[in-house]
């Protein structure tokens, strides 16, 4: 009996692992929004060519991966420190990289909410075109490979604005900032993206889609601004 237990338990941990699906990452810390820091130094606009911000959505049968672009941006540094700054979001740009043909048609139009009947399900591009993120503070790391700073900031998305903290790799030069993070999660229904959230409906089985996303930001910024 005990052998027969402890083969569930283990079938059960193999079965999780193959198909429990979820984004990776550690959690971002979410707050309720704050108070915008004020910059001072020298301001540079952000390369929206060379910057995106990668994300990745699960559900128990797998995962999906895209990227949405930036329409604009600035980073505002003094002295080796970043004291301000933000950048907009194109929800219309989000795109899907791991499907081909209609698929990938179709989960885009989904999550855009510019398929019939769908509007609302994630982002409802035609009634929130762009989503913006606005350096709240940033604070210095020491002795992390992932990270030199954490940087946090409103994000707000849908009309709704919550802070978020995340690690990031600064590296500031006479002319250009650089910017990335490893991957980091939040919790979508914050931002009231709820479609098929089993914390939000119940009665789903496993048609449900996880409250955690995953995103990578990647952030350039150069020639000082007049």
């Amino acid at each position: 009996m005990k052998n027969l237990i402890f083969l569930l338990f283990a079938s059960a941990a193999l079965l999780c692992t193959t198909s429990c699906k979820k984004a990776a990452g550690d959690a971002a810390e979410v707050a309720e929004a704050a108070k915008v820091a004020v910059s001072t130094g020298k301001t540079f606009p952000v390369n929206v060519g060379s910057s995106m911000v990668t994300w990745e959505g699960a559900k128990p049968t797998g995962t999906h991966t895209g990227t949405i672009s930036l329409t604009s941006g600035e980073v505002t540094v003094d002295g080796n420190m970043i004291t301000g700054g933000s950048f907009v979001l194109d929800m219309n740009s989000i795109t899907n990289t791991d499907l081909e043909g209609d698929m990938k048609a179709g989960l885009e139009s989904h999550l855009k909410g510019t398929a019939e009947g769908k509007e609302d399900h994630f982002f409802n591009v035609v009634k929130y075109p762009t989503g913006t993120f606005d350096i709240t503070k940033v604070t210095k790391v020491d002795g992390d490979e992932e990270a030199t700073h954490l940087i946090y900031g409103n994000l707000t998305l849908k009309g709704i604005t919550k802070e978020i903290g995340f690690k990031a790799l600064v590296g500031i030069g006479s002319n250009k900032v650089e910017v990335t993070t490893p991957s980091f999660t939040i919790d979508r229904t914050q931002w009231g993206v709820n479609y098929n959230s089993k914390t939000v409906f119940e009665g789903l089985g496993d048609k449900f889609v996880n409250d955690e996303v995953g995103l990578t930001i990647k952030l350039s910024a150069g020639k000082e601004m007049m």
